[in-house]
């Protein structure tokens, strides 16, 4: 791809992101293609981070409510009322700092 070409892509990229369009998977809300690159490269870093505080059991059960909580309810209201059995003592961070 020619220098010219990408310079364009980036250009039509960034307009779109402008006018409120997410152009990168994850980058929602980021008003320039710079900006959502960014909001998805640390929302990468956030997920990743959570995952090894929690372990990956921990991380799926949190995961559970998370998609419940998708559609606007409280996930958990929601797990109740679907009849899903959610742990939340999996939610425990297994990275346990003392800050004293």
């Amino acid at each position: 791809m020619s220098q010219m070409t990408t310079r364009s892509k980036q250009h039509e990229l960034d307009a779109k992101a402008a006018a409120g369009e997410t152009v990168v998977p994850g980058g929602t809300g980021g008003k320039s293609l710079e900006t959502q690159k960014r909001l998805a490269e640390g929302r990468s870093k956030g997920g990743q981070h959570r995952k090894e505080q929690l372990g990956s059991e921990g991380y799926s059960e949190m995961g559970k409510l998370g998609g419940l909580s998708s559609s606007g309810a409280d996930g958990a209201q929601v797990a109740e009322e679907r009849g899903i059995e959610v742990d939340p003592s999996k939610f425990t961070n297994t990275n346990k700092e003392t800050t004293e």
